[in-house]
């Protein structure tokens, strides 16, 4: 007789199931989301910062050469900014500060640097060169620390 008797189930219990999952969903979504943000705000950005800060200079002087803009009014400021920049490479990256290969990186950079300030490139040529020095100072350290 039991074979007979009608399902207890009412037929709006799956919309609200399917409804419950979903709101579950979107709250875990959200929860992990925050809990990420919190997790990338504790992170020092300051090595990043200066890294994003030196290719954008970088970058402006390569620029330049193409804008056929290579007069020492032009490009002395972004040789100046990424001077001053390349004296805090070491403090950037506290976990390399004692690493010889770092330290010679830096020092490489901070050499061409002063060469390039102490008698600034004056054609774009000469811009040219100097940019591509830089820009293998750049390399060199990153195919090292990577």
């Amino acid at each position: 007789m039991n074979d007979t008797q009608p399902s207890t189930a009412r037929p709006g219990n799956a919309s609200k199931y399917l409804f419950l999952f979903l709101l579950g969903l979107v709250i875990g979504v959200i929860a992990t989301v925050m809990a990420m943000r919190a997790i990338d705000a504790r992170k020092d950005h300051f090595h990043e910062g200066v890294m994003h800060v030196q290719q954008w200079h970088l970058g402006q002087l390569k620029q330049k050469v193409e804008q056929n803009r290579c007069a020492a009014t032009d490009i002395l400021p972004d040789l100046k900014t990424l001077r001053i920049l390349a004296d805090d490479l070491e403090p950037a990256f506290p976990d390399l500060r004692d690493d010889k290969r770092f330290i010679e990186h830096a020092s490489r950079m901070r050499a061409r640097l002063d060469s390039a300030l102490a008698s600034p490139p004056l054609n774009c040529a000469s811009v040219g060169t100097a940019t591509a020095d830089l820009g293998e100072a750049c390399k060199a350290c990153h195919q090292d620390f990577r």
